[in-house]
């Protein structure tokens, strides 16, 4: 008889799981079922829309060189991003339990795979997401108020080595203190978190349609549409997507701005077991939040487009195209309006990744995968301590600096591990993506209320297309790349510790005893 070190792990049915976590949790506290369609879609579209769609177009546009294929970037990332929306709906019809992707890859393969996916989300994705989004709150705030900077020190960069330091500025504080108030208020319930999540996520959706409006509408002058339409397709010379080839691999690699733009529209996931009507509303949510913040991006970019020519987006001062799309329709007011919305969608975005996020680490806990007391809810039947160790750890990244010493500038380390771990997380998504193709052999009878749009041809462009932006990644991009997937797999010998440990038993071979 052979034995299968990754067995596939069986289905797992909330009794069920608590059964095995803790012989008491009959007595257990028990989420609450409290988040509806627009509750939920809100928090879709809260954690895709932050900082990144002001900023990003503008390296996408050095890299691809192109107003009409700057645009078919941004289409892509959207029919990629719907395209898995559709996809993980059907997983989230069959299994609406706290976790997410973690719960789709533990079932699909094996504890091991759902183990490296809570590793990374916990290690990088969702902490560094938080510590970057919090980052860019405090250093928007500082527009309005010049004594939140980086460059006002509490404490001064304290040089672990030539290229790396600690330091505690003014904008950090403020965006720990940000990490703080909101790890807190989702602490007290979820009625709170979803109160602030609704409320800011209601203005920054305004905030983006009002600059798309303006820029469109107002901003729209005969230099920008000469130069950007009068040559829609035209490439500048010398550019690095100069040939067909060329112009293929740019916007492979600009996939990474925009995906990051666009990421965490299956947040909501991790918190199905939050959601009223999981089999139906999570899928619901995922597909129309995705599809408004596509369509909102895309259109944004048509705004830029409209106000600025190529070369002022793609040399924007600090890559801020949005600002520099609002100074150029409100001379002297656009900076501090652009500030603004920023800084409220930025809010918003920390509150739906703090609420999400440590639904996986509560649901890594049940299976002995994670902290012991993180296996838990509190009085307000909210997993507190995974919120409060997310915060931490997420804090903590707000304070470590990279230092280029040629040319005395500073950075963050948690920019270049999120930068490392994008094609880590394009792979996860992959494979759960190709989780749907293997449940509909290994468990075709399975409860399915919704089955994926499109099947197979869907699930399968997805799996064809983010392959290949993968492969040119690592081809391309090794320097940032090939790291991430190495803080994948560090994940190996932890999860074996902690085997070998005695924590976490395989729920499979429970299961089959």
């Amino acid at each position: 008889m052979t034995i299968d070190p990754f067995p596939v792990a069986a289905p797992l049915t909330e009794r069920t799981e608590a059964a095995i976590s803790d012989p008491k949790a009959a007595e257990e506290r028990k989420f609450v079922r409290g988040l509806g369609l627009f509750d939920s879609t809100m928090v879709v579209v809260g954690a895709m829309i932050g900082s990144g769609i002001f900023i990003v177009p503008a390296e996408m546009a050095r890299t691809i060189a192109s107003p009409g294929w700057l645009l078919v970037a941004w289409a892509i990332t959207g029919a990629l991003t719907i395209a898995g929306a559709l996809s993980y709906g059907e997983l989230a019809s069959m299994m609406p339990q706290a976790g997410g992707m973690y719960v789709y890859l533990r079932n699909a393969y094996s504890p091991l795979w759902g183990f490296l996916y809570g590793w990374t989300l916990f290690a990088v994705i969702e902490t560094g997401t938080i510590a970057a989004v919090a980052v860019a709150f405090a250093r928007f705030s500082g527009v309005l108020w010049p004594l939140i900077s980086e460059d006002r020190y509490l404490i001064a960069p304290v040089h672990l080595s030539t290229h790396y330091a600690v330091s505690l500025s003014t904008a950090q504080l403020l965006a720990i203190g940000a990490i703080a108030l909101l790890t807190f208020g989702n602490a007290l319930g979820l009625r709170y978190g979803k109160l602030i999540q609704n409320v800011f996520t209601v203005a920054k959706t305004g905030a983006l349609a009002a600059l798309i409006v303006l820029g469109i509408f107002v901003g729209r002058n005969a230099t920008a549409l000469h130069t950007n339409f009068g040559g829609l397709w035209r490439r500048q010379p010398g550019a690095e997507a100069a040939t067909g080839f060329g112009l293929f691999v740019a916007i492979c690699l600009s996939q990474t701005g925009s995906l990051f733009s666009a990421d965490s529209w299956h947040n909501i996931a991790f918190a199905a077991a939050e959601v009223k009507k999981p089999q139906r509303d999570v899928t619901l949510a995922m597909v129309i939040g995705a599809s408004v913040v596509i369509l909102l991006y895309l259109l944004a970019n048509v705004a830029y487009l409209f106000t600025l020519p190529l070369p002022m987006i793609q040399h924007a001062p600090a890559d801020r195209v949005g600002t520099a799309t609002l100074r150029a329709i409100f001379p002297g007011v656009g900076d501090a309006v652009m500030a603004g919305a920023i800084v409220v969608s930025t809010f918003g975005t920390i509150n739906a990744l703090t609420l999400t996020g440590a639904r996986v680490y509560y649901a890594m806990a049940r299976q002995k995968l994670f902290f012991p007391f993180a296996n838990g809810l509190n009085a307000a039947n909210v997993p507190a301590s995974s919120l409060q160790l997310q915060g931490l750890w997420a804090a903590l990244l707000v304070l470590p600096r990279t230092y280029d010493p040629s040319t005395r500038v500073w950075g963050n380390l948690y920019s270049n591990l999120l930068e490392y771990v994008i094609s880590a997380a394009l792979i996860f998504y992959v494979l759960t993506v190709a989780a749907v193709f293997r449940f509909r052999v290994t468990r075709p009878q399975a409860p399915r209320p919704y089955r994926t749009f499109g099947y197979p041809v869907v699930p399968a462009l997805y799996i064809l297309a983010a392959s290949v932006i993968v492969i040119v990644l690592f081809v391309y991009r090794p320097t940032t790349t090939w790291p991430g997937l190495l803080i994948v797999l560090a994940g190996i010998p932890v999860y074996w510790s902690i085997r070998r440990a005695g924590g976490p038993q395989s729920v499979t071979t429970k299961l089959r005893s």
